[in-house]
């Protein structure tokens, strides 16, 4: 039987213990979900109702990424609703309320946009983009009557790609292939305001 050195037992472990991480690292990577994730979120008081705070983490598909580049605008909506639970019959929908996101590249001031109702945005980066689109801060969903005071409510909110607002061609495209969903689950807590 063959007698190794210490030193060269020592570099072959090291060599093996870096070659299984890096296989690790590159499993993890290549599984890591291109989705929508809730970070964070609140239900806050604002002016005279209630808002939304809330942070999502956003990774685009390179199928999506590539549409975005070649010029169709993308969609994104933010879907918020309030229920109050009830034991003796159906959960009763206090309030609901949504914010569409468009996303679109200019080739010619190679510029992304993000707009929202009338308001428009110019960024150098995707990424800067997706920062400002991925983070709510004061969006008002409730007014102050709308609720009331005692009683507990469940508070529901996620992000998702709408694809009912892309050309029709590529509607159907989104219906057959998953390379155009992308969605979060809903993120729901429980939200009382004291008497």
């Amino acid at each position: 039987m063959p007698r190794f050195s210490d030193s060269f037992l020592r570099r072959l472990l090291s060599r093996v213990a870096l070659a299984i991480g890096l296989c690790l690292m590159l499993v993890s990577y290549a599984a890591a979900p291109e989705r929508i994730e809730v970070a964070q979120v609140s239900l806050d008081p604002y002016e005279d109702g209630w808002a939304v705070n809330a942070q999502f983490n956003l990774a685009l598909k390179a199928r999506l990424e590539e549409a975005l580049e070649r010029g169709l605008p993308l969609y994104f909506v933010v879907e918020f609703e309030l229920t109050r639970p009830r034991w003796y019959w159906f959960n009763e929908k206090t309030a609901n309320a949504s914010l569409t996101y468009r996303l679109s590249y200019h080739a010619l001031t190679r510029e992304y946009r993000l707009s929202t109702g009338s308001l428009q945005l110019g960024f150098s980066s995707l990424a800067d983009a997706i920062g400002v689109m991925t983070r709510i801060r004061d969006w008002k969903v409730l007014d102050q009557n709308a609720i009331e005071a005692g009683e507990t409510y469940i508070a529901a909110i996620r992000m998702r790609f709408d694809t009912s607002q892309l050309p029709k061609p590529f509607q159907l495209n989104a219906l057959t292939s998953r390379d155009w969903t992308l969605e979060s689950d809903w993120k729901r807590f429980s939200f009382e305001v004291s008497r």
